[in-house]
């Protein structure tokens, strides 16, 4: 199983540094004096390290179905219960990071105001607490904020598809078919519709094309051998097509991490190498969550420094974003260890709920 998931490991934790380095060329001192010194590197990490998204959301396509295959035969009883474990999961962790992210607001707000929220009320917390903050247009109170919502939109609409078609007199192989072919035809109207309409950035239906695109790999895998073929020749047209309608670089970076899972079919590796991958992936939520603060806290240091010659200040400024950088993938372990894997204990069970008539 650890070699059969490596490959999504690795590009869990891939997506989850190169998302730091996009955030630390956006934000703050050091990326105004990177862009002055580095200004193709840090350009590419500004423009293209922000496409790493589209790596979460097809792993999270993929790992959802595997997720809901495992529960298919309850799926009728313990929808709620995924649906709050999922929600469990996400919102604590981001809550906590969201409170880590005001302190360090806080601490670096007469230095750097331009970085941090210009209000904070009660009603702005409880909607990042309830993931509506997008929805009703509140503030974000820190960045990536967006995408814990997204993803819980994703996989409540996946779960919902999933238990509506459990709920279905079908038969297990009939629903086998169909509910690929559900989530091929809303991933194909993601794809060639929705995800071209910039306005529904804030709805799931946006970015189910490359979620739907890793629930349907993921299926893919349990077909005969000519079944899947031909799936995977589908979903490549699929692409194609979207990519001629209008081509995204993003839908680019969906299908390179689709080729990628597809094609990756053996050779785990060395232990040691096993073990770091699967460490980084183990953190990337926590890094996602967490970096932010640790950023904010460094480049007022940084900022700190500006009586500074200018040169100096300038050659500061490479060693400062690795500082930073170096210092956020720290403080994800301590964060996934004692704030983020004691909450995942507590969440409530995916096991099913007593059985209620569904008429």
């Amino acid at each position: 199983m650890a070699s059969r998931l490596l490959p999504l490991d690795a590009l869990r934790a891939v997506a989850a540094q190169l998302i730091v380095l996009h955030h630390l060329s956006v934000y703050g001192p050091i990326a105004e004096a990177m862009h002055g010194l580095f200004p193709l590197l840090t350009g590419w990490l500004y423009d293209y390290g922000r496409m790493a998204v589209q790596v979460f959301l097809v792993l999270g396509g993929y790992l959802s179905a595997r997720a809901l295959a495992a529960q298919d035969a309850q799926l009728r009883q313990s929808a709620p219960a995924l649906l709050a474990q999922r929600y469990w999961r996400l919102v604590p962790p981001f809550m906590a990071a969201v409170g880590l992210t005001l302190l360090s607001s806080w601490l670096v707000a007469p230095l750097l105001p331009e970085l941090v929220p210009s209000q904070v009320h009660a009603a702005q917390i409880l909607a990042h607490a309830l993931l509506l903050h997008d929805l009703m247009e509140v503030e974000a109170l820190t960045v990536g904020a967006w995408y814990v919502a997204i993803d819980f939109q994703l996989f409540a609409l996946l779960l919902l598809l999933m238990w509506a078609l459990r709920c279905l007199p079908l038969q297990r192989a009939t629903r086998a078919i169909v509910a690929p072919a559900v989530v091929g035809v809303l991933c194909a109207a993601s794809l060639l519709k929705f995800n071209r309409m910039a306005d529904l950035d804030a709805y799931a239906i946006y970015f189910f094309g490359a979620y739907g695109l890793g629930a349907l790999l993921f299926w893919c895998q349990s077909w005969s051998t000519g079944a899947r073929r031909a799936g995977l020749i589908a979903l490549g047209a699929l692409m194609t097509a979207a990519l001629i309608l209008q081509f995204r670089e993003r839908l680019v970076v969906a299908a390179l991490t689709a080729v990628v899972i597809a094609l990756w079919r053996r050779g785990a590796g060395p232990r040691w190498l096993q073990d770091g991958v699967q460490g980084m992936a183990r953190h990337a939520y926590a890094l996602f969550l967490i970096h932010f603060p640790v950023c904010l806290l460094v480049n007022a240091l940084y900022e700190h420094r500006a009586e500074s010659p200018a040169p100096m200040l300038d050659a500061l400024a490479p060693l400062a974003l690795l500082a930073a950088w170096a210092l956020s993938n720290m403080a994800a372990v301590p964060f996934h260890r004692w704030i983020e894997a004691p909450l995942l204990r507590w969440r409530p069970a995916a096991t099913a709920l007593p059985r209620v008539a569904i008429r």
